[in-house]
């Protein structure tokens, strides 16, 4: 999610768009540079590519300079525009910040500056920082940045730099990844090791709650208030192909390790108190309080969150939760009104069966709320109302921390529907702590991932596979077998356990194996007797479960457990699971999963 590169040393322009240009690949829809010419600061930014913001800087590439930060900008808070982009100035244009992450408390802060004479010009959450360091700057920069960062709730990586320290660049990191290297000529500040590895291979990896400053030849690490840490460089024997990616073979195994940060990110927040808070549904509090029903429709991956949001939504209050794919409902004569609110599920904000659908809601006079990750998007533009993953680019194909997010943010929406109609529990306030812990436990299933490709492997040589599964099983069985057949080109067919006697069941062998969605649940009984049914069969059995289900053992070939936890949110702990399993396969039988065949990554077209 957005990209930061700072340099100091003997560095040219060409150089920060060199780095931008290497931090290309994490996605963005701004860029923008600042460093200082003819002892003024200079700012170029615009909506766009790297390209368009290297044209405008044609004549000025080869220019020597001494220090300059740079940006590429995944929106968040503000459309993407010239004025939202990177780098974001104080009144008066000595000090300029570029930031990664979400303010959370950004409101409070821009509120209380203004009334002191602040001048703001953009929407970001960003522009509070360097009016906050100003209002403390008194020729110290490392301190105006620790007063200001002490002061910042929510995620950042920052960095700043400033007219009257034309050699240092001083910022903090606090859940958004920031590193540092110092080598002969340039030192230098980035996101990743990409834009760095052409100074040097010594990298220093920063951690929470650390702030440095960085001139050529030194840095310092240090906490926020002001006690020095000791941050060792670690060599980094990566190429720069392989740096892209974090050293992960592909961006879709990568994005699946990044599923405990952008889970955090899209929590980042929305629970205060013990409560879910979503400002921006608050309009919508009357009709979700009082229908009978509440529609949703989605494509895809999509359309299995939006499943698992109904088994979640309905076993929680008295609402009837309608999902349909996008493509069927466009062309439908539903019966809405002002009192209907339409859910529109979407990663890109772009998949056109999900507009049209949108469109016909609005015909109608229904509210629409969409949930998408990308800022500015035609989704987000046509709908009344829209909550955003925050989930950051995702550049593999296959939908993996897109899924997650979109996961736990409609879990949100449905604790926050719940407290509009008066039916809280007991068992919502335990599903907020389970929320809240879901990063570290997601970090723990992760850790699994050997054991995955063991298993993996030894089904590689399968041509036909059968997901099952009950309840918010289902729907997880849906989406594994979907990834399954989308990277590795496995046949593969998801149904509800109990149809199994219904006509699947004629398929089942020695040759056609059964992965079983069967945590130790309400209906894992029910489960049970099913799996049973399958090893009748003689078919082989994979049982993706939890670590509290011993008897499993006795029935399936292979097992693959999960933390035991919240019962509603197994679909997000076993999310990796089906994920890295179909991966696996992928990557043995040579297939690129980054890129499937015949896939592409929107789909705007019907």
């Amino acid at each position: 999610m957005c990209g930061i590169v700072g340099l100091v040393g003997e560095i040219f322009v060409s150089d920060l768009i060199e780095g931008l240009e290497r931090l290309e690949y994490r996605g963005y829809d701004s860029a923008g540079v600042a460093f200082f010419r003819n002892s003024s600061l200079y700012v170029e930014k615009n909506k766009g590519r790297v390209a368009s913001l290297k044209e405008k800087l044609a004549e000025l590439l080869q220019e020597k300079i001494a220090i300059g930060i740079a940006h590429t900008r995944w929106a968040t808070h503000g459309e993407p525009n010239d004025i939202n982009a990177h780098p974001h100035t104080d009144c008066h244009s000595k000090l300029c910040v570029v930031h990664n992450g979400i303010i959370e408390n950004f409101k409070q802060l821009k509120k209380r500056l203004e009334e002191v004479g602040h001048k703001f010009v953009s929407d970001t959450d960003t522009e509070v920082i360097p009016h906050l360091i100003e209002e403390y700057y008194t020729n110290d920069l490392v301190e105006a940045v620790r007063r200001a960062v002490k002061l910042l709730e929510g995620s950042f990586a920052i960095a700043v730099i400033h007219i009257d320290h034309p050699d240092l660049i001083v910022g903090a990191r606090k859940g958004s990844p920031l590193i540092l290297t110092v080598g002969d000529r340039v030192a230098g500040i980035a996101s990743d090791v990409t834009p760095l590895l052409k100074y040097s291979r010594d990298m220093v990896f920063l951690e929470d709650g650390d702030m440095f400053y960085v001139s050529k030849g030194h840095y310092e690490v240090f906490d926020v208030l002001g006690r020095k840490k000791e941050r060792r460089p670690v060599r980094i024997e990566w190429t720069y192909e392989t740096a892209q990616k974090s050293g992960y073979k592909h961006y879709m195994l990568k994005e699946i390790f990044e599923e405990p940060s952008c889970v955090a990110a899209t929590l980042s927040g929305r629970i205060k108190s013990g409560k879910v808070h979503l400002a921006e549904i608050e309009e919508l509090q009357g009709v979700l309080a009082s229908s009978k029903a509440l529609k949703v429709v989605a494509c895809g991956t999509s359309s299995y969150a939006a499943l698992s949001f109904k088994y979640f939504l309905e076993n929680l209050c008295d609402v009837y939760v309608d999902v349909e794919v996008s493509s069927e409902f466009r062309y439908k004569r539903p019966n809405f009104d002002e009192n209907t609110v339409l859910v529109a599920v979407s990663q890109s904000g772009e998949t056109a069966d999900t507009l049209e659908s949108v469109r016909l809601a609005k015909s109608k006079g229904a509210k629409v709320l969409a949930i998408t990750n990308v800022v500015g998007s035609t989704l987000m533009r046509e709908s009344d109302h829209t909550l955003l993953l925050n989930a950051g680019p995702e550049i593999s194909v296959a939908a993996t921390k897109s899924y997650v997010t979109q996961l736990v943010l409609l879990y949100l929406l449905g604790l926050k529907i719940v407290e509009f109609r008066d039916q809280w529990d007991e068992r919502c306030t335990k599903l907020i702590d389970s929320l809240l812990r879901l990063p570290e436990v997601l970090d723990a299933t992760l850790s699994r991932a050997e054991h995955i490709k063991e298993i993996a492997l030894k089904y590689k040589h399968f041509q036909h596979f059968m997901y099952i599964g009950r309840g918010l099983g289902y729907p997880t069985a849906l989406e594994g077998a979907l990834k399954l057949k989308e990277i590795s080109y496995i046949h593969a067919t998801a149904y509800p356990a109990g149809e199994l006697k219904h006509g699947p069941i004629a398929l089942l062998g020695p040759d056609f194996p059964v992965f079983a969605i069967a945590p130790l649940d309400a209906l894992y009984t029910k489960m049970k007797n099913n799996m049973i049914e399958c090893k009748a069969r003689k078919a082989k059995l994979i049982a993706l479960t939890s670590d509290d289900c011993e008897d499993v053992h006795e029935i399936a070939d292979d097992v693959l457990s999960v933390n035991t936890f919240s019962e509603h949110l197994y679909p997000v702990l076993m999310a990796p699971m089906i994920q890295l399993f179909a991966y696996y396969i992928a990557d043995a039988l040579g297939h690129d999963p980054d890129k499937p065949r015949n896939l592409a990554k929107s789909v705007t077209v019907e």
